[in-house]
């Protein structure tokens, strides 16, 4: 396990002698003992939950090695499977620092010797830390919860670490930035700013006299990531950053490409990996004359091509004499002689045991004739909190409710079969609902329908990509969002997108602004309020009256906010942030007022327990809903900010937060539909038949299919083939059990709409 000192049980003590100065003091503050010590134990990746085995390891080969040399030359350190080892540099039995479940890896020593960085996720995400060369003392340099670092290289004076720290923009993978730490921590400084949220950069380095910085960079052209990328042309560019005057120069780039900088201690060369005709090789790059030499071939490929969070190839080092190399290649440990430009491997013996958590697995029944529909989406109550309404599975479906339980079945609204209907809507009085609908051929329409069901009417006049319809309160007008489609829906009829309102009798739809999303009415008829996204989503209030002096205006932000919806009665505005569900006191200023979960100018309280999507109010504005999945939620809000009798100035705001934060009423709404199945008989025959039995297989074979099941596998002329299965001759080919391999890249849909055919 690791020698990394606790402090949890240092901390945890010292709580224990405070509140334990006498046994009656311990008796009256038992519960807020109980309360300290839980924050106290603070959560670690080496005391997960579950079960676990343990797994015997014996090997003398591993994968990506990280490799660095101490200062002597007498010991090489490395990583393997998420430990690090030391070794002679002779080889032999490698001696574990640290054997625990927490992920270290690319560990360099000090320039005295006297110390190891390494990357670590022991406090739950990748830092920078430092600990002895034994392995013991270990401590976190950054303390990073978010943008993760990995990557350590020691400065030459030994004062400072530099690192990639790691930032993701719209796409999960991201890109880096090179920044300094002091040894003994800080919020470090900004060595190199990524030009873009997509093109990798990392891998640094300090030249021999600590004046430069060098890394790789992904130098492609334009600032998104791609798959398909040419290693011939070159995708990684080596660079060199001056510190004196934080100056870039390209030091190696063109054809294959160059990654992995490590600077040799005398200052001559700059040792680099290249492609040729897609090998990776090793490279030197004179500093003087820029020569570049071939001195060592066919190492293990690369990830030029792919996003290279932890580097482009692992950790390689010089000798102290900068007459040799080690590095990893072919699963050992190379020593490379210069000179000679022969490598030897160095021998390694790991033998460890690693803790092993046991899978958490599910039996599934996948032979079943009905199956739970949990994916509601547009959950919407009626003004008097007794139907819920929501599309699923395409179609808009009506349900009672009361007391936190569904009553009978759910029941479409509409019959036909024809479109997909979405976004469904109630007006003020509860007697219609307004809905979306799309046809991949025809388009779609905004129409309305009595909740008592029977015909819809089309209030459009036009098809279009319609989404997000809302009554007025006067129940006259119906606004909603016109999108401009593409993608992979049909461009067409997507011109002039924004929002729109149009009259129930005969109108005809009014663009009333062009950016905007889920616009709905408060209290009046006259304006609308839409969530504008930008750099901070705004909550904009739009006027309908065209002599109004100020059409649009901002009325608040929120830097995570994802939804607005102003209460009916126009008192409350609720909101989410991060999918939290949050509730204050609706106030116009004439200008923008900031609001989130941690506001100090207007009261929150925060009503969801769990997450939650499409907030929508009852008609009383004394009720607020919103939905999960197949859970419908519900919790009061009648009296919430009214003056209370209680003493409340001594509580903490985490206190207050608790204390208004309740259970909310939850109603399950999901229901069964009938499993899709294939129906009649296959037969395929002629083929090779890989069974499962073992290494069986069936030459000349047959393989009958009826509806979803194999019901007959064996040899031509032993299986009988029922007469009414369709037979499909694969002599000269092979049938084997299938396997399936899904991925997904891009949305299932566009603005919500999810095409029929998708």
């Amino acid at each position: 396990m690791s020698k990394f000192t606790s402090r949890i049980s240092s901390l945890a003590l010292s709580i224990a002698l405070v509140l334990g100065t006498s046994q009656q003091a311990f008796a009256e503050d038992s519960a807020t003992k109980v309360t300290d010590k839980a924050k106290a134990e603070k959560w670690s990746v080496n005391s997960p939950q579950g079960e676990f085995t343990t797994a015997k390891i014996d090997v003398r080969q591993g994968t990506w090695m990280n490799v660095d040399i101490s200062p002597d030359g007498k010991t090489l350190v490395f990583d393997l499977l998420g430990d690090i080892y030391t070794l002679p540099v002779e080889g032999g039995e490698a001696t574990a620092l640290m054997t625990d479940i927490a992920w270290q890896m690319q560990p360099r020593f000090s320039p005295d010797g006297k110390h190891i960085a390494f990357t670590s996720d022991e406090d739950g995400g990748d830092n920078l830390w430092i600990m002895n060369a034994d392995g013991s003392a270990g401590k976190a340099v950054s303390a990073e919860t978010f943008r993760l670092l990995n990557s350590p290289a020691w400065s030459p004076d030994g004062n400072y670490l530099v690192g990639r720290k790691h930032f993701t923009g719209s796409r999960s993978l991201g890109a880096g930035e090179v920044w300094m730490y002091h040894k003994t921590g800080g919020n470090g400084v900004m060595l190199t700013k990524r030009p873009n949220e997509q093109k990798d950069l990392g891998e640094p380095a300090f030249s021999h006299d600590g004046k430069y910085v060098y890394f790789s960079q992904d130098a492609t052209p334009g600032k998104t990531f791609h798959y398909s990328k040419d290693s011939e042309k070159g995708i990684y560019k080596i660079k060199r950053l001056a510190l004196e005057t934080g100056e870039i120069k390209v030091v190696v780039s063109g054809k294959g490409g160059a990654i992995r900088p490590v600077p040799s201690p005398d200052g001559q060369y700059l040792a680099y990996i290249s492609r040729d005709d897609f090998q990776s090789n090793l490279y030197l790059h004179d500093l003087k004359s820029g020569k570049d030499t071939l001195v060592f071939e066919n190492l293990d490929r690369d990830m030029q091509e792919t996003w290279a969070i932890h580097g482009v190839y692992p950790n390689m080092a010089w000798l102290p004499n900068s007459e040799g190399m080690v590095f990893w290649s072919g699963g050992q440990i190379n020593k490379l002689d210069l000179e000679s430009k022969t490598a030897t491997v160095i021998p390694f013996h790991v033998k460890t045991e690693k803790k092993i958590q046991t899978a958490l697995r599910f039996q599934q029944d996948i032979d079943q004739d009905n199956f739970d529909v949990k994916m509601l989406r547009d959950v919407e109550i009626s003004p008097d909190g007794r139907k819920v309404v929501y599309e699923s599975m395409g179609h808009i479906y009506l349900r009672t409710i009361a007391d936190g339980k569904a009553k009978g079945k759910a029941k479409r609204l509409t019959k036909q079969k024809a479109h997909f209907e979405l976004n469904p809507s109630f007006s003020r009085d509860g007697k219609y609902v307004v809905y979306s609908t799309w046809d991949d051929n025809e388009l779609g329409e905004i129409r309305m329908v009595s909740v008592r069901g029977g015909k819809s009417r089309v209030l459009t006049n036009e098809p279009g990509k319609y989404i997000e319809p809302s009554f007025s309160p006067d129940g006259k007008s119906v606004v909603f969002r016109k999108a401009s489609g593409g993608y992979i829906t049909d461009p067409t009829w997507g011109l002039n997108p924004g929002i729109y309102t149009v009259k129930v009798k005969n109108g005809t739809p009014k663009l009333v602004t062009e950016s905007g999303e889920f616009p709905h009415f408060g209290a009046k008829n006259d304006r609308i309020y839409v969530l504008r996204n930008g750099e901070t989503p705004q909550l904009m209030k739009i006027s309908l009256d065209n002599s109004s002096a100020d059409k649009e205006q901002a009325l608040y932000q929120g830097k995570f906010a994802t939804e607005y919806k102003v209460s009916p009665d126009g008192k409350y505005l609720a909101f989410a942030e991060r999918f939290k569900v949050f509730v204050t006191p609706f106030v116009e200023r004439g200008q923008v007022i900031d609001i989130g979960p941690s506001a100090k100018n207007l009261p929150v309280t925060k009503l969801s327990v769990r997450a939650g999507e499409s907030i929508n109010w009852n008609g009383q504005s004394n009720e607020l809903y919103w939905s999960l999945g197949p859970d419908l939620y519900q919790a009061s809000v009648a009296g919430l900010f009214d003056i209370s009798t209680e003493e409340t100035a001594s509580k903490t705001d985490e206190q207050a937060s608790e204390s208004s934060e309740k259970e909310p009423l939850k109603t399950y709404l999901g229901y069964q539909e009938k499993a899709d199945k294939p129906s009649g008989r296959v037969a395929f025959v002629g083929g090779k038949v890989i069974t499962m039995e073992a290494e069986q297989i069936i030459e000349n074979g047959v393989v009958v299919v009826e509806g979803n099941k194999i019901i007959a596998v064996g040899q031509q002329g032993q299986v009988d083939i029922p007469s009414d299965a369709k037979v499909i001759d694969i002599t000269g080919k092979s049938i084997m059990p299938g396997l399936l391999y899904a991925q997904a890249h891009g949305p299932q849909g566009s603005n919500e709409i999810i095409p029929q055919q998708n």
